[in-house]
């Protein structure tokens, strides 16, 4: 190899490091209808995102989760399963429980879909799953507690678990060249999708009487009814142009079951190996921690600390998707002029600074100034991250096992992230409190992220030597 050819391979936009060389030379097959197809499951799965995570069911939750005191008025204290709980510590427990469950479910299913050539079916048991079980909370109402809260955490189980197998896609059909384009046509289709069925889901919610629907919950339930026809209806698109993986040659030494818990120390023993690719996963699960907990967790805030109204919260979150869509570009632009880990650190010092004013936030309209900025770096940071990796990752055939470990290390941030915030709300009695959690998160992780841009640096200047 010619020192340009080594000098090449430290281009803060290609793949091939010299920790990256392996023999495995398989290139994927570029195709913009199938760039297309794969970001069109995006468009169909964060209708569930925006409508059941982030707006409707937690605004519908909230009002109907709780308890009539004797006096007549309301307490966010209710009974699951017999436990007094807060509703919103509930609500935090609940999605915590659900990325627990399928941070131990990934991979093992990841490694049975590498070695049977399979990721296609289980993209679609988890779609399935998740689509039907946001179609079953249409049934969702007061005397049903616990039956909604299962629903809801089945729901979060089905997307996380889809996306485990949608983005090991991703290397597959894009180039390196390619990849932060499409991941951030991915993010691009979902924050159009699912406005425009936010949109629909908005008139019912906000004007039922132009429907004569006179029950209340209807309009609610009717939306999540939707996003389950919706999500599962567009999937079809992703399904039916998808590209079939191939199974590995080598068989698995053990049952399939622990091979994905060893595939995994596989996995991990290659990125140890990798200095610029550990440090950034390291940098990843303390950010990710912050990032997922804001955006879960973002309605309940302004519904209990703020008293905003539900047409508040949709509108905000609208503000967020929308803005979210030119974020996932132009930090994909800037990438490609400034490199992918220095972009990153930027992103997460703008999200300190997003935790540290919503500490002081007081009002809708500081909300809504704080929602565009939130919108900014969202798509930003969430596509940046898939692609960071996907290019920082050795070409493999087992690119299930690979995200299996990424999204591993994301679910189980975001365990720890909802856990902390509804635990340091519970036993302090707010969530401004929980905030500080967050910004210690950020201010960790983007210290790694630094280390991790001196790393790529270090090895670049040793080639140019």
């Amino acid at each position: 190899m010619t020192h340009t050819e080594w000098a090449g391979l430290f281009c803060p936009c290609n793949k091939h490091t010299m920790e990256n060389i392996v023999t495995d030379t398989a290139r994927p097959l570029s195709s913009k209808k199938v760039h297309r197809a794969w970001a069109m499951y995006d468009w169909a799965n964060s209708a569930y995102n925006l409508v059941i995570t982030s707006t409707i069911f937690p605004a519908y939750f909230f009002a109907i989760a709780v308890t009539k005191l004797p006096t007549g008025a309301e307490s966010d204290k209710i009974s699951f399963f017999g436990l007094k709980i807060s509703n919103n510590v509930l609500f935090d427990y609940s999605l915590a429980a659900a990325y627990l469950i399928i941070a131990i479910l990934s991979p093992i299913l990841s490694s049975i879909a590498d070695y049977k050539g399979n990721k296609k079916s289980y993209m679609k048991f988890f779609c399935y799953l998740g689509s039907l079980a946001c179609c079953g909370l249409f049934f969702f109402n007061k005397s049903t507690l616990e039956y909604g809260v299962i629903c809801s955490a089945l729901a979060a189980v089905g997307y996380c678990g889809s996306l485990v197998f949608y983005n090991a896609f991703l290397p597959e059909i894009a180039t390196d060249a390619e990849q932060d384009t499409v991941s951030a046509q991915g993010f691009a289709y979902g924050y159009v999708g699912s406005v425009l069925l936010q949109l629909i889901c908005f008139v019912f919610v906000l004007k039922p009487e132009l429907f004569g629907i006179t029950d209340a919950t209807f309009p609610a339930r009717l939306s999540f009814l939707l996003v389950g026809i919706w999500w599962m209806g567009f999937a079809q698109i992703t399904f039916r142009n998808l590209p079939k993986n191939l199974p590995v040659a080598k068989r698995p030494e053990h049952n399939l079951i622990a091979n994905g818990f060893i595939e995994l120390k596989k996995v991990w023993t290659k990125i140890k190996a990798m200095p610029v690719l550990v440090t950034y996963l390291c940098a990843f699960f303390l950010y990710s921690m912050g990032v997922q907990t804001v955006m879960l967790a973002a309605t309940a805030f302004g519904k209990k600390i703020l008293n905003l109204e539900t047409s508040q919260l949709i509108t905000i979150i609208l503000i967020i998707q929308l803005v979210a869509i030119a974020g996932a570009y132009v930090m994909s632009s800037l990438s490609k002029i400034y490199g992918n880990l220095q972009v990153l650190l930027f992103v997460v010092f703008i999200w300190i600074g997003v935790c540290i004013a919503a500490y002081f936030v007081q009002n809708a309209l500081q909300f809504y100034i704080l929602a565009m900025v939130v919108g900014l770096v969202m798509g930003g940071i969430q596509s940046l991250s898939r692609s960071t990796y996907s290019k920082l990752m050795p070409e493999t055939h087992d690119t299930a096992s690979f995200f299996s470990f990424y999204d591993f290390t994301e679910k189980i941030a975001i365990v720890i992230g909802m856990f902390s915030f509804g635990f340091i709300d519970q036993i302090t009695g707010s969530m401004r409190n929980s905030i500080l959690a967050l910004i210690v998160f950020f201010a960790s992780g983007s210290i790694i992220l630094y280390l991790a841009i001196v790393k790529q640096r270090k090895q670049a200047a040793l080639i140019t030597i």
